[in-house]
This record gives C-alpha cells, structure tokens and sequence, in this order.
C-alpha cells in the first residue's frame, strides 16, 4: 500500500508537471530577500529641492530598496532615480541609474517603494538623485552617508542651490530641507502658506510660494484681532520678495491706510509702511536702533520654476507690541494675503515697497481663517507655472552683436553646472529670442578654452563624446576668442531651424542654455515674395541645391488657401493649407483634372517642415519640396510635379470657406480664386502676370531666325556654289553674310540676356544656342590665322588642307547647330507661354525642307558643271585663271583695282586644239 501510495503521488506530481508545461505555466523561482542589516536601515532625509518643485522624503528601508514619502515633482522628459560618488558637477553627471522604475508623470503629495537595479548596492552610492537623462538634470538629491556612520554627513555638504539660500543643518534623521514644512494651506489656487510651529522657541518658520512674476511680492500676515471687516486695516504683515539682485527679503510691515507708504504734511507715515519707518519717525519711540522693530528673519529663499519661495521667521509673541500682533496657539485667527508688484528703493526710500495689488479678490488678495497649532495639508501636489523659465531673456536685435563671456555660476538655470558659465551681455545664460531670417552675430571673448556652437543638443560639449547625435546648426571649435581678440560668430536661423536649439561650449557641458526661434515676418523668413493676381495672396520662396522652401499667405478672411502650379486650377498640382475641427492645421496636396469635386485627386509628394496657421482668419501655409520628385517620371501624378527654378513657374491661387480632407463635394469649392496667374522667375526673384510673348523675346528669336534661318546659312552656299562666277563677288557675299549674320547673333543674344537678366544654361535651347554661338564666333578666328594659298603647280601643304577641312566643318556644324537652337527655342517658348507653338515648329520645319531641297538642286548642277569643266581639260590654260580667295575684304588695301594690275602685269597664252 505504501509503495502503491507513493507511486500514485508521483504520477500525480508528474501529470501536474505536464499540465503546467502543456498550459505553459511559468515555475518562478523565489527572488531572494533583502537583508535588513545595513547600517543605512532607518537612515532618513529631506529631498534638496533644485528643479521641479520637487519634494519628498527618502527613507532607506533595506540593503536593496528605499522608501519615499511626501512626493512632489513636476514632469519632465526622461527621468529616473540616479547615484553617485559624490553631489559635485563632476561625480554627478557621470553618474549612474540606480533603478529600473521611471518618473514620468506629475506626482501629488505619494509615497511609494523604490527597488535598486540587481546590480547596484548602497556601497556604491552617496547620493541619490532625480536626474532627467534627456537634459542632464538634476531635480533634487538626498545626500548617503557611508555604511557604519549612522546619520553623518561623511564630510558630504550639502547643496541646496537655491538664490539666497542658508546652509542647513544636519538632523538625526539628515538634513532639514528649507522647502520643507510641516503644514501647508492654499491661499488661492497658485499661492500657498507653508509653517512649521517652534512653541519651545518661541518662532514660527513660514514659507511663501506662488506662481507669480519675479518682480512680484508676496505678502502674509495677521489681522487685527476681533475684526469683522476691513481685515487689512491695522493688520500685521511680512512683505517678502526678492530685490534686483535676486537676494530674498522678507520686512515687517504695518497697514494704516489703504494706500502705497507715504509721508503726510507733518511727516507722518501712513499706508502700507515698514515697521522701521513707523517707529523712527514716532516720537515716544526712543528706540535708537530701528532695526529690532523688524522682528522678522528672512531664512532661505528661491525662485524656480516660475515660483516664488520665501521663508522667514517671526516671533510667536513680539517684542515691539505697538506694530506687532502675537500669533496665539489654539486659536482661529484671521490672516490675509496678496500679491502685487514690488516698488524697489530709490534716493527717497530704501526699502522694497509694495505697489497696489489690485486684480480681483482671493486671486491677487484675500483673508481666511487659520489656526497654526493644527495640523494642516491641504497643499496636493507642486505649483505648475505656465512660464518657468525665469532667466533673462534678451531678444537678438541683427544690429547689435551679443557679446558671449565666461563667469562664476550664481543661477544658473539647470543644474548641476561647471565652475563657469557662459554669460551674454553680462548676464548669466540667458534665454536668447531670435527670428527666422534675422542674422546673429556674437562676438565670442569667453577665453580659448570656451568655443561657442548652437547645437539641437540642451548639454552641448560635443554630444559625440557621449555616443549621441547633435546638429550643430553655427559655430564650432574655432570660434574662441578672448576680449582682446574676439572672434565673430555670425548665424542666420532660417524657416528650418527648430523652435528651440541651445548655444554651448564645444569642450564643456552645460555651460550655455536656450535659444528660442521665432517666426518672423515672412519677408525675413524667405529670399523672395511676390503678390499674386488680384493681391489677394503673397506667394514667398527660399532656393536651395535641390529643394524649395515655399509659404503662401491669404490676405483675407477664409476657411482655406490653395496655390497651384499651372496656368489654371485643371491640369495643376494644388497645396491646400486648412484646419480641422480640433483646430489643426494641415497642408494637403492634389492633382486636378477636373473642374468639380471629382477632379480632385489627393497625391503623396514628399512634404516637409510643414506649417499651416491661422491669424484673425488670415490663413498661411508653409513647406519644403524638392525641386525634382525622387519617384520616376510617370509612376504617379505628383512625380511630373518637377519645378525648374530656370523656367517661369505658374502660380495660381483659391479660397474657401471649409476644406475636408475626405468627402470632398461642391460645397468645398472655393468662393475667391486668381483671374489669372502669373509667372514667378524662381531664380530673379521677381514676377510678371500671363500675357503675350514679350516684344523683346520676341526680336530675340526674330534676330536668331534671320541669322541661321537665312544670313549665315546663304554664306555658306555662296562659298560652296558661287566659285565658278568671275571676279571675288562669291567671297564678298560669303563675307558680308557671315559677318552679318554674327552680329545679329550676338545682338540677339544680348536682348536675351537682358531681358531674362542672367545667363541660365540649365534648359537645352540655351545648351545649344551657346553651342552654335560659340562655333560661330570661332570662324572669323579661322579665318584670320588660314594658312597662304599655294601658287599654281604648287601642292597644296598639309596645313593649308587641314585648315579648309576644319573651316568647313566648323561653319557647316554651327549652322546645323544653329537650326537644332532654333527648334529647341521654339519647345522652350511653348514651355515658358503656354502657348501652342506647334504651328510655329512645323513652319519652320517646312522651311528647313525647303532649304534643304535648295541645297540638293545647287548640289546637283554643281556636280554637272564639275563634270563638263573636267571634259574640256584640253583647253589647257597657262596663268591662274582660278578663284582666288587671297583678297582681304576687309582691308582698304585689298581692293579689285590692285588685283587687277597684278594681272595685267602677266601674259596669258592659250592653247586651243585643232578642229
């Protein structure tokens, strides 16, 4: 029975191990435990609060793992729990990831647990941060003493990095964070009062925060007690801020009046008044020192994130009992608050004033009622600014150069950071705003190991050291310079450049910080803009090697703007800049064919740095295309879609009230479209409307035509079939025809270019018409250099053989050429017009033809003249009876009359055969 048992229970343990494997039912092996004898167990710390507004306590809880408590943080983009050797620019941004876990959302006021990574252990940590990967930021920290010293620092000092801040003081439990408090109160959605209750010290702490200018105060005290209205008048309250320096204050004040602090007749204080003020100008106050009046301590302040933090601290029961009200324990009181814009010192009072707060009640203003011996966290989660970035802004001007040095780090905007920053126009790395199309020049005197670039990277220090990807959009190794030789750095962001870039050093990180690129007008943006037919819409373009850069604006109200390429809306390639129900913009393409909604046919080109915006209803749309699609030529619609920056482009352009991208009906039909187009010169930078052939390129082609139509090809048949005529006449018209001919080669060639303004040899009429002109222009230069014709008997020398060979060769090829020139403009003007110049070819094609026949009739009778002459080769002739072609028409001394007496000078005897 016992072996039958035990055989049953492992054929059961067996099938259950089959099941679990046919079901697929992982065996997960127990993860070992963490031991809880480090001696960090128990270790407690406040988070230093550096970015974020983040918040928090961390508690260690075992040798793998900690706690955290009280978290508060803002997003960011890619953040995770971080260690390191030590809180130094160096140690942390070489530091490590200390956990798989992420931080990629807000967090309100949460405690949770947090695992090491399996290979990471305490010995290897001293501090714990919140770093941000993508930026290199570090949010906040706890400091980690070494295992088997408790809660010592281990000479680790802690850095709160905050403007104004204190140094703080080691706890049992670590460090007392000045952010931190044990109550905090809304005041008003973007104000908060935080305290922390010292009865046995006979103090109060209060920490002020709200999302508010820097330029603001915040403002906090107590009542007059047993008021039941008026609860500012005779109220006891603490004005904090921070001066231009950026130092914290905190003064105490008295209200006696609704207004800003000002002296009456007698010299009276009245208003919204310091303490100080009040007590030196009282005469029962023989206080000789007004200073201990103010019986409040500003401790630490910051300004991160877009909000304000103050804290101070005040005495429970003052000294000075005449402006002064006691803080009563276990007892409702009434406080007030506001905030409003801070009036500095001047040579009349040297004191931070507050102006009138105005704004509307419990926003800018307000009381309510609080006890400060209750317990009290209301405050879930960080303030969120709409704008918080609190640095310095200066705004390029292209006029102005910025002037980039280095300096000592007082704030700079993310740490952690090196010993020194860039600083431009002697202000700590501020937030730069430049325009697109605007040049900037800085001038660079930071010191030779500080070379500026603006780079996509926000850490800067060549991200390729650190195995990442950077465009470096200016600058780079070489632009160092010190202020005594400065070197310039000019950079022209243009409509591709992001809306955010960073200037930095080349050899450190985190030196420099952001740059904001804006639109500026468009005219700025773009090299060339002309208005289109009936001024309703500017048409703006940028050229490039192999792209185009295009915007198009509406200049009136509409639901939609398109601008087509084509002399009308059938047979174009259309760009449709619209917005969809949410309000995004889009720009669609399309091939028409038609002239209702079914002709429309949504294509696929390639777009990028794609903008479509809308201002008071004037729409405008923005992309980049290459000039040539990359697809072959007759795969889709959009691969003929080829714009050649030498050739006119026809701009047409539409408005509508709606566009959709789908279900397109008649309803989408524009309410507004062009009367006609008109031709954009890509490359000139200039546009004219469709009309005629222009009378200059009209003379042009009139010019071209009557010289290798006509002139220059008659040249040549004079000097093929004229040399049996008497006389030189043959050569005279050879000459006069060619030269003829040249000139109104070279003039018609003038009027083109004049006309076009520049010489673009991109389209093949041009290829050719060059070709054939420069062939012509070579024939004089032949001729010049022809080699002596020899005398009768004489063979004719090598070179004077190869000179008539070339000579023919030459002149017969550039007219040929010539005529193909004429063909090719004559596809070139259909090209440009529009016009259907097919009637033109074929007439000319006809009178080639006709030439041609000519030349074969000429050809014909000059070989049966050839042949009678060689069958009377018994009229021998002693002389030289032949065509001479010495005589230089051109000269004044090669004339008939001097070959003439030559002649005459020699005896002719003929010899005839007897009949």
């Amino acid at each position: 029975m016992g072996f039958a048992a035990s055989s049953i229970g492992n054929l059961g343990f067996l099938f259950l191990l089959l099941f679990c494997v046919y079901l697929r039912i992982p065996f997960v092996e127990s993860l070992p435990t963490c031991s809880e004898n480090t001696t960090l167990a128990g270790f407690e710390s406040e988070f230093v609060m550096l970015q974020h507004q983040l918040r928090g306590v961390l508690a260690v809880s075992d040798n793998c793992s900690f706690r955290v408590t009280g978290f508060d943080m803002l997003k960011g983009s890619d953040v995770r729990w971080w260690g390191a050797k030590g809180d130094d620019f160096g140690n942390l941004t070489n530091g490590f990831v200390v956990s798989d876990e992420r931080l990629n959302r807000t967090y309100r006021n949460e405690s949770f647990d947090v695992r090491l990574a399996s290979n990471v252990s305490w010995d290897h940590i001293r501090v714990v941060a919140v770093w941000d990967l993508a930026t290199g930021s570090d949010f906040g920290h706890v400091l980690v003493p070494e295992k088997g010293n408790g809660s010592e620092s281990s000479g680790l000092v802690p850095t709160p990095g905050g403007d104004g801040s204190n140094s703080t003081s080691v706890g049992s439990s670590g460090f007392d964070q000045p952010t931190m408090f044990e109550n905090c109160k809304m005041l008003s959605e973007k104000y908060r009062v935080r305290w922390t209750l010292k009865e046995e010290e006979n103090s109060i702490d209060i920490g002020l925060e709200a999302v508010t200018e820097v330029q603001n105060y915040l403002a906090f005290g107590w009542a007059k007690p047993n008021s039941t209205s008026g609860y500012m008048l005779h109220a006891d309250v603490t004005v904090t801020g921070f001066t231009e320096d950026f130092v914290p204050f905190a003064e105490d004040f008295y209200i006696t009046d609704y207004n800003e602090c000002s002296l009456n007749d007698n010299g009276v204080p009245h208003g919204v008044c310091p303490d100080s003020v009040y007590s030196v100008s009282d005469p029962s106050n023989n206080v000789s020192d007004p200073h201990p009046v103010n019986d409040t301590n500003v401790v630490y302040g910051h300004r991160k994130d877009g909000v304000s933090f103050v804290r101070f601290q005040r005495e429970l029961v003052p000294v000075d009992d005449k402006y002064d009200l006691q803080v009563e324990l276990n007892k409702n009181m009434t406080v007030i608050w506001a905030l409003g814009r801070i009036k500095p010192p001047d040579s009349i009072w040297p004191y931070n004033l507050p102006e009138n707060h105005g704004g509307p009640p419990f926003a800018s203003y307000g009381y309510q009622v609080l006890n400060v011996s209750e317990n009290v966290d209301d405050c879930l989660g960080p303030l969120d600014a709409d704008d918080k970035d609190d640095q310095d802004l200066i705004i390029a001007n292209a006029k102005v150069p910025l002037v980039v040095t280095s300096g000592k780090p007082l704030r700079y905007p993310n740490p952690p950071n090196p010993s020194k920053v860039l600083y431009v126009n002697k202000k700590e790395a501020p937030l730069l705003k430049v325009e697109r199309g605007v040049p900037v020049t800085f001038s660079v005197q930071a010191g030779h190991d500080v070379a500026l670039y603006i780079t996509s990277d926000p850490l800067g220090g060549n991200a390729t050291l650190r195995n990442m990807s950077e465009i470096i959009y200016a600058g780079g190794a070489e632009f160092e310079g010190v202020p005594a030789s400065p070197k310039e750095l000019v950079w022209a962001p243009d409509r591709n450049t992001p809306d955010l870039v960073y200037y930095q050093s080349v050899f450190t990180q985190k030196m420099g910080w952001k740059v904001l690129v804006v639109d500026g007008g468009l005219s700025d943006m773009y090299n060339s803009s002309v208005v289109l037919a009936d001024q309703l819409a500017t048409f703006f373009w940028t050229l490039s090697h192999d792209s185009i850069s295009i915007a198009a604006r509406g200049e009136k109200k509409s639901g939609y703007l398109a601008v087509g390429f084509g002399r009308e809306m059938v047979n174009s390639f259309v760009y449709v800049g619209w917005f969809d129900d949410d309000g995004k913009g889009h720009v669609s393409t399309y091939y028409i064919d038609g002239r209702d909604a079914p002709g429309l046919h949504a294509t696929n080109e390639n777009l990028t740095y794609v903008r479509c915006k809308s201002e008071n209803g004037i729409i405008t749309l923005e992309f980049t295309r290459l000039l040539k699609p990359s697809c072959p030529l007759g795969e889709r619609p959009e691969c003929r879609n080829i714009v050649d920056p030498t050739t006119p482009l026809k701009v047409i352009w539409a408005m509508g009230s709606k566009w959709s991208e789908d279900h397109l009906s008649d309803k989408n039909m524009h309410y507004a479209t062009s009367s006609r187009p008109v031709r954009v010169m890509l490359l000139r930078g200039s546009a004219e409307a469709e009309q005629d052939l222009r009378p200059v390129l009209g003379v042009h082609g009139f010019m071209m035509f009557l010289a290798w139509g006509i002139l220059l090809p008659g040249g040549v048949l004079a000097a093929r079939y004229m040399k049996h005529l008497k006389g030189d006449g043959w050569y005279r018209i050879h000459v006069y025809l060619q030269y003829s001919g040249l000139a109104i080669v070279l003039l018609g060639f003038l009027f083109a270019l004049a006309e076009l303004r520049g010489l673009y040899v991109s389209s093949l009429h041009v290829k050719f018409g060059l070709t054939a002109i420069i062939l012509a222009c070579a024939q004089p230069v032949n001729a010049y250099f022809r080699p002596k014709r020899p005398e009768n008997g004489e063979v004719a020398p090598s070179n004077r053989i190869l000179w008539e060979y070339g000579h023919a060769v030459v002149g017969r090829g550039a007219i040929l050429v010539g005529m193909v020139a004429l063909l090719t403009g004559m596809n070139h003007l259909g090209e440009r017009y529009g016009d259907d110049v097919k009637g033109l070819t074929w007439a000319l094609i006809v009178w080639f033809l006709v030439g041609g026949l000519i030349v074969l009739y000429l050809e014909y009778h000059e070989k049966e003249r050839r042949t009678v002459r060689f069958s009377e080769r018994g009229n021998w002739v002693l002389g030289n009876d032949d065509e001479d072609d010495s005589a230089d028409l051109l000269s004044p001394t090669g004339t008939l009359a001097q070959k003439e007496a030559q002649m005459a000078g020699r005896m002719e005897v003929q010899l005839e055969p007897i009949r």
